[in-house]
């Protein structure tokens, strides 16, 4: 029989949330550029929900890969990834509007939907749900569902703007599908970015098999 996977938006320890979303805080300072104060409190509500209904406490403790099936970063966890996506979706913005000053962007959408972009890799990288799925691959799928769609499942829930929940859905392949906003396609190409430069300045674990798109 299949096992029921756990909720993740059932009540927790309260203890356990409150250690979480100071570990976020820590970890990701770069929530602190939101601007819109509701924003950034939803921002980081749905990371701690996502977080907390999985076997990680911390971003940290995410392997630092694209997918559960691809080689590491050599020094780092998750955390560099979503940093280093969200700092550079911004830089970027924030050069092409001084050379092109019609180009018109939200700096807290930006900044929201790049660091959402992976919120749902603590349910496709828990070892618990991958055990399962790899127990029943022909009923469930291996995994069930990529961190993009439940990312938008999580965000959906939380309340968070549609503008930001379809940059968490469409920062993969599963958004060569739509047309993305100008956030959602400067999120895209900064996350591909990101991993193309570890890969070249040697930061990334040798690959042993063909990696799957991010």
């Amino acid at each position: 029989m299949t096992k029921t996977p756990r909720e993740p938006t059932a009540p927790t320890d309260p203890d356990r949330r409150g250690r979480i979303e100071e570990t976020l805080l820590r970890e990701i300072p770069e929530i602190n550029l939101i601007g819109d104060d509701a924003l950034r409190a939803r921002v980081i509500d749905t990371w701690v929900t996502s977080l907390e209904g999985s076997s990680f406490d911390a971003i940290s403790e995410i392997p630092g890969c694209g997918n559960p099936d691809q080689a590491p970063l050599k020094n780092h966890g998750q955390e560099a990834h979503i940093r280093g996506v969200a700092l550079t979706a911004l830089k970027l913005a924030e050069a092409l509007a001084t050379t092109m000053a019609d180009l018109e962007f939200d700096r807290d959408i930006l900044l929201a939907g790049a660091l959402c972009h992976d919120i749902g890799k603590p349910w496709e990288f828990d070892p618990v749900n991958r055990a399962r799925w790899a127990e029943n691959k022909a009923s469930v799928g291996y995994p069930s569902v990529r961190h993009p769609v439940y990312g938008v499942h999580l965000c959906l829930n939380a309340g968070l703007p549609e503008s930001v929940v379809h940059i968490t859905g469409a920062h993969a392949k599963e958004g060569d599908l739509v047309q993305r906003s100008i956030e959602g396609t400067i999120v895209h190409w900064v996350d591909k970015a990101f991993w193309a430069v570890a890969r070249s300045a040697d930061l990334v674990e040798p690959q042993s098999q063909e990696p799957r798109g991010s």
